[in-house]
């Protein structure tokens, strides 16, 4: 009877463990049209809406049956989105989601919008049946801060069995992001593996490092302990990361197989990493054969403690007599530094200096500067 009474609680609980199963809800829900369905179980709220970069307002949820749901009113374009819900005045995460993402300080829920015949931008976001790469978290000793420091690297399927050598890309962050930002939100490794594999993009490899002086790594990865990550970081620009640049290319050469010259070496980032890559490119005018500004800072926002940002025209003069391969510059028409790029385009013209402009809606988002990455990879290191 006991051993009658213990199989039927089993199966008691299994079938209720079924069943709570079964009646989970879907968020979020990508329909067949691409609209999509957000739904939150939430009984005892008043009022929840959901936010996000899928559109520019906050949306209204409706309710029943204790579950709130909103479902997009248009098909939304190929992309990854990200989102998170208001309860009651509360920001909150969907908790039917698991996928989601850290930039700086805030996390947010994330899916993505594929597009019918996968010839779309955004579908080179997803992992597909492709040869991948390998991504790495790397530490060297800087001898310039005297501490070692995190860098993410990336290598092309084949690295590790192989013997060929490869051009390198140096993928520069934003302020207050870090070496895990292009891994994670902007799904570089993907991206790159299927450029390889579509024969689009050239096999190379892609270093990440981190561009905040004052840090060692990723926040949580650090001897810091766990510091709540923040925008706001001393000595991010002042001319020290740029001037101590070379160290980290020593490192990858000593410790990749690369391409040691440099018709193999590029160089791009994003906002402040678009900052750091121009001040770098022009210090060192024979280090990099191709450059990207994406929503790039361009001019120094405080004194620099060393000479990098000293006599700008004359070393911009020097940068452009070398002839790179590329120079390009991308941003957003609503970017906040739209301005200054047009001043810097304005200037570039002035002097005949030959660069690639483009040119696209939205602001100062990670929707950008996956875009942009996606259309830079390509133009890198052809034969």
């Amino acid at each position: 009877m006991k051993r009658f009474s213990f199989l039927a609680l089993i199966s008691l609980i299994f079938i209720a463990a079924t069943a709570q199963n079964h009646h989970k809800i879907q968020s979020p829900q990508v329909n067949d049209d691409r609209t999509v369905t957000f739904r939150l179980k939430a009984p005892k709220a008043v009022k929840v809406s959901v936010s996000g970069d899928f559109a520019p307002y906050h949306a209204e949820m409706t309710e029943r049956n204790g579950v709130w749901e909103y479902t997009t009113p248009e098909p939304l374009a190929p992309e990854l989105y990200s989102y998170s819900f208001t309860v009651d005045g509360l920001r909150m995460n969907d908790p039917e989601n698991v996928f989601r993402l850290r930039d700086v300080n805030s996390i947010s829920d994330i899916f993505i919008v594929s597009s019918e015949n996968g010839d779309q931008t955004a579908d080179l976001y997803a992992v597909r049946n492709v040869p991948h790469g390998t991504v790495a978290n790397v530490w060297y000793d800087s001898e310039t801060f005297g501490t070692s420091r995190r860098m993410t690297v990336y290598t092309p399927a084949g690295y590790e069995s192989g013997k060929k050598r490869y051009p390198v890309l140096y993928l520069l962050h934003g302020m207050g992001n870090d070496e895990e930002g292009w891994t994670t939100t902007g799904r570089a490794a993907q991206i790159i593996d299927n450029l390889i594999a579509q024969g689009k993009a050239e096999p190379m490899i892609i270093v990440m490092p981190n561009g905040n002086v004052a840090m060692e790594g990723a926040p949580g990865e650090t001897s810091w302990g766990l510091v709540q990550p923040t925008g706001m970081l001393p000595k991010t620009m002042d001319g020290a990361y740029e001037a101590s640049f070379p160290e980290i290319i020593n490192f990858i050469d000593k410790t990749y197989r690369t391409i040691r010259k440099r018709e193999a070496r590029a160089i791009a980032g994003l906002s402040m990493g678009g900052f750091h890559s121009f001040h770098i490119a022009k210090e060192y005018p024979n280090m990099f054969n191709y450059v990207g500004l994406f929503s790039a800072v361009v001019n120094p926002r405080q004194e620099g403690v060393t000479d990098v940002y000293k006599d700008y025209e004359t070393k911009l003069q020097r940068l452009f007599g070398s002839k790179p391969e590329l120079f390009y510059i991308a941003i957003g028409k609503t970017d906040f530094l739209f301005d200054e790029n047009v001043a810097f385009r304005a200037l570039l013209d002035s002097k005949g200096y030959p660069y690639e402009y483009f040119e696209n809606s939205d602001g100062h988002i990670w929707r950008n500067w996956r875009i942009y990455l996606a259309q830079f990879l390509p133009k890198l290191f052809k034969k």
